[in-house]
Parts: C-alpha cells; structure tokens; sequence
C-alpha cells in the first residue's frame, strides 16, 4: 500500500463533493470546516460502518476489499485512470476490471487517422470486440471485402474466418477462446460478450476448444498461418496494444508476410542497450 498517495487522492477527491449534494447540512456555528465531505458522511453515504472510510483514507486498512474502493470511486466520480490509481495505491495491483460498464466503449477519433497512416493491417476495437476504426489493408484481408462489425465473433463462428484464420482449430481457435473467457471474468455484465460466448458454446465446432479452457491472454507478438484475400497464404505477426483512455480496447497491427514461414525469420526481441 502506497499510504501517502493513496491519502492525497481520496483527500483531494472527497473535498470537491458538497456535502448538500447528498443531503447534508453544514454546520453554521462552531464546528468542522473543512471543504467535501466528512469522512462520516462517506460511511453513511456507502452503507458502512463507522470508521470504515476513515481507515480506507489513512492508509490503516490492509488489503481493504475490491466492492469498497469501487463504492468509494463512483461516489467520488472517479475515471477510469483514477480507478487504476487507486487500486494500485491502495492493493499494489490493478483493478479486477473497469469501473463503469460503458468504458472501454470508445476511442479518441484521432485513431482512425492514426490507423490509416499505418502501412500494416490496423484496426482498433472495444471491449467488447465491436469495430471502431480500421484501414483499407484490413478491408483487403476478407473475401466478402467488408470488416467484421465484432472481431470476436468473426473469429470464433464465421465460416469465412474458418478459411482465412488458416489451421483455424489448431493454429487460432486454441488462443482465441481463451481471450473471450478472461474478457468475461473482468467484465461479466458486457451483453455483447455474453452473447458471443452462448454462440460459441451452441457451436459444434466451438463449444469443445472453449471448454478445453487455456491460458491465453492476448495475440501480442503471436505468429499464426493466414489466407489473405489477395496475397494468398502466408504468416501472420501480431502487434497488440491498448489506447491508455479505453481500458479492454486494443489496437492490432497485423505484419502479413506471404509465403512459408523460414522465409521470414522472427525478429528478436528489442531491448534497450
């Protein structure tokens, strides 16, 4: 626990909340007059016992349980970047999952600029797989010529994907299904990804591979076979990444080398000197 970081953020935050916003009255004669809050009215605010929020500030309460600092950062308002503040500051660790259930939901609009300025397939998508922003070698990847509207459900239950994620049951599937279990484990109220997980385990195909679980976690730096559209079959590197304001969004960047894999060696990992 970072006790003195943690103490600034809930101080600074707590004293910009009026306490006649929830209710309360300000003493008029003599009396507390500190701006925000009391620490009192933040117990009787979350339901919690007397003292509760008191330890939480002041740094007394070791391992304090993930349901409490989320009550506390939505009665502060917190963002999504103050919600990982205080899980770090307060558990050393990053939250369990997003703080509202509509973040991860959207991206700057400078990506799609971004993302047509790259040379390699590019694309960004939300947390829940929906598309956002792609460039026309990404459109050039698809026989039907249209992106996927969710990059999920593309890649786990389209038969086009079947032929383009080539070795699809072996070589993609495996590492795929793994991402939608651990999407759902940090978001399990998101309707798109429930609904996707119901498809797959309808699937004859799918459901198997997903119950056969895994420990993938993201394509970052993965090589996998593909069939592209207009350059033929060839590998696949993958570069993943995460716009910092949209926690579970990704941005992929997709290195296509046509041809066998020996004629394109990988390339070592780059560390500073």
């Amino acid at each position: 626990m970072n006790k003195k970081a943690l103490r600034a953020l809930l101080r600074e935050r707590r004293a910009l909340i009026a306490p006649e916003s929830h209710g309360f009255t300000r003493p008029t004669g003599q009396g507390r007059r500190a701006p925000g809050l009391s620490q009192h009215q933040v117990d009787q605010l979350l339901h919690r016992t007397l003292g509760t929020y008191h330890r939480l500030e002041s740094g007394s309460y070791p391992n304090p349980p993930a349901d409490l600092l989320r009550d506390v950062a939505r009665l502060f308002g917190l963002n999504e970047q103050e919600w990982v503040l205080l899980c770090r500051y307060a558990l050393l660790q990053d939250p369990p999952g997003p703080l509202y259930s509509s973040s991860g939901k959207a991206v700057p609009g400078i990506w799609q600029e971004a993302v047509n300025g790259m040379r390699h397939i590019a694309y960004v998508s939300d947390a829940s797989w929906d598309l956002l922003a792609w460039n026309q070698k990404f459109v050039d990847l698809f026989p039907s010529g249209r992106p996927p509207e969710n990059t999920m459900r593309w890649m786990l239950l389209d038969p086009e994907a079947r032929l383009v994620l080539a070795d699809w049951q072996r070589s993609w599937a495996p590492m795929v299904m793994p991402q939608l279990r651990a999407a759902l484990a940090a978001r399990p109220d998101d309707d798109v990804l429930r609904q996707i997980e119901k498809e797959v385990l309808a699937d004859r195909e799918g459901a198997p591979l997903y119950e056969a679980g895994g420990a993938a976690m993201h394509p970052d730096g993965d090589e996998r076979p593909l069939l592209h559209h207009r350059l033929g079959p060839g590998w696949a590197t993958m570069c993943a990444a995460q716009p910092l304001t949209t926690p579970g969004a990704r941005l992929m960047i997709i290195v296509f080398h046509p041809g066998s894999r020996d004629a394109h060696p990988r390339m070592p990992a780059l560390r500073a000197s």
